[in-house]
């Protein structure tokens, strides 16, 4: 995650530059915090409730057990198999990805593999946090690796 640590008058500071030549925040962090353990309690870059339903959809979820079941040498197979196309088949894999339930392998030539890492998982839900945070832990024993 990026963010900046300062206080909100330095915030105002930097906002009120902003104002005056937005090209000073192009590469700056989109979040800010008080302090580095407000930062780390936030938990910004986790999944809210809403896109975690989303992600664990049972379209989505036969994906995954494609994967498992098929053990596709590419994306392009998994793609055949699940009659999904490929550029929406590749953002769910993404996050499944971040969320640490896929990985990627190098497969023959360019081709990337995806691999399930995690067959179960266990969520928490800060139901008074920031953006009602999920955190996603593997509840297998040992990651399930292919």
């Amino acid at each position: 995650m990026t963010y900046k640590i300062g206080s909100v008058g330095e915030f105002m500071t930097w906002t009120k530059q902003v104002i005056r030549d937005p090209s000073i925040a192009e590469d700056a962090p989109k979040r800010w915090f008080d302090s580095e353990e407000t930062a780390l309690q936030s938990n910004t870059d986790g999944f809210s409730a809403e896109a975690l339903v989303k992600l664990l959809s049972p379209d989505n979820l036969a994906v995954l057990q494609v994967i498992n079941r098929e053990k596709p040498e590419s994306m392009r197979r998994l793609a055949e198999l699940t009659g999904r196309k490929g550029s929406n088949l590749s953002r769910t894999l993404k996050k499944f990805e971040k969320a640490g339930i896929i990985k990627f392998a190098a497969g023959p030539g360019r081709m990337r593999m995806p691999l399930l890492v995690a067959s179960r998982i266990r969520l928490e839900i800060d139901l008074t946090g920031p953006a009602s945070a999920v955190t996603m832990v593997s509840t297998d024993p040992t990651p399930f690796t292919i």
